[in-house]
Order: structure tokens, then sequence, then C-alpha cells
């Protein structure tokens, strides 16, 4: 997928716009009166690989959503590369996905997180870890992020946190402790069965966790995407012009609420309905589609109405036949500063890996 620079440009200050943001004693108020207990407490790490979903129009990218944990960074980096590798004539006319050797960028990142959290050295051990890990359609990934810590001299588990426990104040697997978790799990609060060794370790401070609760509530919630689409919340911040303007880039965004849910329903066919801790597209529908059974789901509440922002399209050879394909935009970043840039394209309401000849694309600049 052909990226104009512009556009790259602007993603980019979205991103610091949101960084600048979160930043701010007067939004982390209002972001944390919202989120579990948990996430109150901050250990130092800012969260890695957090991952920025775009479509681009006709008046510039649209920030959809912000991600912890975002996943596909990984394979991509190796999309990327097969696909330069296979077009070296084209490589004066573009610019690669990221700039720098995504490897070295990537170890930088987890050793700043363990710093962030006051500790020396480098972890001597890291868990990956996702429920029921070999059973996960990215378990390719954790595969090729356990290969880079060991190259650089960790000892590296692909984990259930039902291996996990915690005792005398530490965090183990098995006789040996985990210094560091590369926390791939989508229960963002750690409260679901299963999770309390990790959840008590992270409550400590025993353990590394990145992302970790924190950084889910200041930069994942949907909820937080109702303040950040609002230009009168966004001028008590303390931001710059310039970044209240790349805020703006963020479609209207709004709590559904029984005060609220007769003039959403009227109005559908205007918006996307999403979870405030949803993940990867699951339970999300489209106004237009969304039928009267699904409506009495959503309006009980736990939803946030996002303002339709089209898809762009990008014409694809399936099978000798040409499709029209919608796709999006995820740059993957660490401390406001881009890993990575990735499309997924895909058919159908919101984006998925079903669709033959779709999922991840690399991203080049023009």
């Amino acid at each position: 997928m052909f990226l104009a620079k512009a556009d790259m440009d602007a993603m980019l200050d979205v991103v610091l716009a949101i960084e600048a943001a979160a930043a701010s004693p007067q939004y982390q108020r209002a972001v944390l009166a919202w989120a579990p207990p948990i996430a109150s407490g901050d250990f130092g790490p800012l969260g890695v690989f957090m991952g920025y979903d775009f479509h681009l129009g006709d008046d510039g990218p649209r920030l959809i959503e912000v991600n912890t944990n975002a996943g596909g960074a990984f394979l991509n980096a190796v999309l990327a590369q097969a696909q330069r590798a296979c077009c070296r004539e084209a490589q004066e006319a573009v610019s690669p996905p990221v700039d720098g050797e995504f490897e070295d960028a990537v170890w930088g990142m987890f050793l700043a997180e363990w710093r962030r959290q006051g500790r020396a050295g480098q972890p001597r051990t890291i868990a990956i870890v996702d429920d029921r890990p070999q059973e996960q359609y990215l378990l390719p990934e954790f595969l090729l992020a356990q290969g880079l810590f060991e190259r650089h001299g960790v000892q590296a588990w692909i984990a259930d946190p039902g291996e996990l426990s915690f005792t005398d104040g530490e965090l183990w697997r098995g006789g040996e402790v985990v210094d560091l978790v590369y926390n791939r799990l989508v229960d963002f609060s750690l409260a679901a069965a299963g999770h309390e060794p990790l959840q008590a370790a992270y409550q400590a401070g025993a353990v590394v966790l990145t992302p970790n609760p924190h950084n889910h509530a200041l930069y994942a919630d949907k909820r937080n995407l109702v303040l950040l689409s609002d230009p009168g919340a966004v001028g008590d911040w303390g931001l710059t012009p310039a970044q209240r303007q790349s805020l703006s880039s963020i479609p209207r965004t709004v709590p559904v609420t029984p005060e609220t849910a007769d003039q959403l329903w009227a109005d559908r066919k205007r918006y996307f309905f999403k979870p405030d801790g949803g993940h990867g597209g699951k339970a999300v529908y489209r106004g237009d589609k969304t039928t009267r059974g699904v409506w009495e789901l959503i309006r009980k509440g736990g939803y946030i109405a996002q303002d339709l922002a089209q898809p762009s399209t990008r014409s694809i050879a399936v099978d000798g036949e040409i499709q029209s394909m919608k796709l999006d935009v995820r740059l993957y970043t660490y401390a406001g500063t881009a890993l990575l840039a990735a499309a997924r394209i895909y058919q159908g309401q919101t984006t998925n890996f079903r669709t033959p000849g779709g999922g991840f694309a690399p991203v080049f600049v023009v």
C-alpha cells in the first residue's frame, strides 16, 4: 500500500497530540475516573507497541481508534523486508515503512520500559503472555518476538497466565523468576479468572508489565475518544493550536446512554458503535447494519458512538480478478515515535483477516 508523505506526517502529528494530551493532569484525572482502580498506579512503563489506526479520506487521515498491545508488528516487519527484497527497481522511488533497524528499535523499546521502572542492566527473563498462546492466530508473531529476545541474551517463554505464580514477592514460571512480561492479554484490568498471579505481581511492582492497565486507561479505552474529539475539553489541556488542530481529525464520538439512545438509534446510519473496552473489531457494529436485537444490547450501555469515517479502497488482483478492498493504516509507535507502518486490507463491516487476498500489507511512503 502506498501512502503520501503528507498523510504520514499528519498521522504522526496526531500521535504526538494524543501523547501530549495524555501527559495533561486534567486529561488523566478525567480518564482515570472511569478506569478500573488497578489502572491508577503508574510504575513507569509507557507501553510497547502502541497502535494508532487511521482511515484515509479526501480531507486527510482520520484516527478511528488507539490500541495498546497492538498485534502484527513483528509479522509486518518481515513482510516489509520481503517486499523490498523483490522490488529493488522501485527502491529509489519510495521510502521504507520506517527508517532504521526494526529489531534494534524494538529491543531498545523493551530496555527503555525495563529502565523506566527503575531496573538496571537488562532483564534476564521475559514471558510473552497470552491466554492459550499456542491456539492464538498470531502465534507466529510470538515466536518472532521470542527469537528477538533470545538473540539479545534473554531467556524467553511463550506462556499462558495459568503457568505463572506469585510467591515470595516474585513472579515465577516453574522454577524461574520472570523479570518482564510482554503482555498480549486482552483482559486490560487483569481481572479474569486465572490472571490473579500476574495481577498481584503487577500491583506489587514485582514485575515489569508492558503494556499495562495504566497504559490502556490513558490511551486505549474507547471512552477517551469522547474527550479527544471534543474541542471544548481539548482546550483545557494546555495543548498548542497545532496539536488541537491535529486532534480534530478524530471523528466526533459520544457515549451511548439512556438519555442519548433514542436519538442515536434515529441517526444510526452516521455512526459506528464500539464497546468501551473492545479490541480487534469484536462487537463493533456499523449503524446502518445494526438490527433491533443488537441495538437493545448496545443501548444498555458500555458503548460509544463514533461518526462514520469511511475507509479508503485499494484494487487488488485475487486469483486473476481485480477486487476493491477496504483498508486502514496502523502506526506502531513507542513514546510518540513510529516503529513501523502497516495496512490491513479487508472486505466487510470491520477489519478482519478472513477476506481472500486481504490481511496485512506493507506501507511505502511516496
